[in-house]
């Protein structure tokens, strides 16, 4: 290990320690790089297409304020999205997750008390997964296929555990990180998510912020922007299905 990647390690063990509270828009250092995971298949970013399609990500609710207007917003542009449900949420809210399901966007699993995985015991991240899709099986009938775990943090049991629960792991893509859980402005939000957007990007935004409507007045000016550049809203899983494998990029650019 060099020298240069000790002393980030040691940075990144510094600033944990000091916040323990960082939430998703604080990606995790990991000794493994991304390209590790990718060429294995077990964690997706974003999806490599010729498509113009993107997914709309929202994490930690549901909310029945928040998230209400969200879904409000996304049907006036024929939208859909991928809602990361925190369980102890959806046993709160089952009757904001069961009209997600009837719009016809998607629930995925992102923990039960959302808690940072750093640490935890392999028995108790499958307390978190197992519990959180109980909550969703009982609050509409729906299994969920996906997982993202808060403030993106993975590693090798946690990854393991996902798949022993039949849960693609899912992240974002590192220029579509809306911050928009700080709360930082409408046009910041608006400028992360209409900067760089290119096809298969997978963005992360929050439909529970407490005491902000950012997010929902950022979305009236996003998704009427997209749209006008031709870009189409999908479920992370649609995502996947638009997915071009190597192969097939040689195949055309042989032909």
């Amino acid at each position: 290990m060099s020298k240069y990647t000790r002393l980030l390690i040691l940075m990144f063990t510094i600033a944990f320690s000091l916040n323990p509270h960082l939430t998703s828009a604080h990606p995790t250092f990991h000794l493994k790089d991304r390209a590790y995971y990718e060429e294995r298949g077990d964690i997706v970013w974003e999806v490599p297409t010729e498509d113009k399609c993107i997914a709309l990500t929202f994490d930690d609710g549901p909310d029945h304020r928040q998230t209400a207007q969200i879904l409000d917003v996304l049907d006036q542009y024929n939208a859909k999205a991928t809602f990361f449900v925190v369980g102890e949420r959806v046993e709160r809210y089952p009757e904001i997750v069961q009209m997600q399901l009837a719009r016809g966007h998607e629930v995925g699993n992102h923990s039960y008390r959302h808690p940072l995985f750093r640490g935890m015991s392999k028995g108790n991240m499958q307390n978190e997964l197992s519990k959180t899709q109980q909550a969703i099986f009982q609050a509409t009938g729906y299994k969920s296929v996906l997982f993202r775990p808060p403030g993106g943090f993975y590693n090798e049991a946690l990854i393991n555990v996902s798949k022993q629960n039949d849960l693609k792991f899912i992240l974002w893509s590192w220029h579509q990180d809306t911050k928009d859980w700080k709360a930082p402005g409408v046009d910041k939000i608006v400028k992360r998510v209409l900067t760089g957007t290119r096809s298969g990007d997978i963005v992360l935004m929050h439909d529970f912020v407490a005491n902000s409507t950012q997010t929902i007045e950022a979305l009236k000016q996003i998704l009427p922007e997209l749209k006008k550049q031709g870009y189409s809203f999908v479920t992370v899983s649609e995502l996947l299905t638009h997915k071009v494998t190597p192969d097939l990029q040689l195949k055309k650019v042989i032909h």
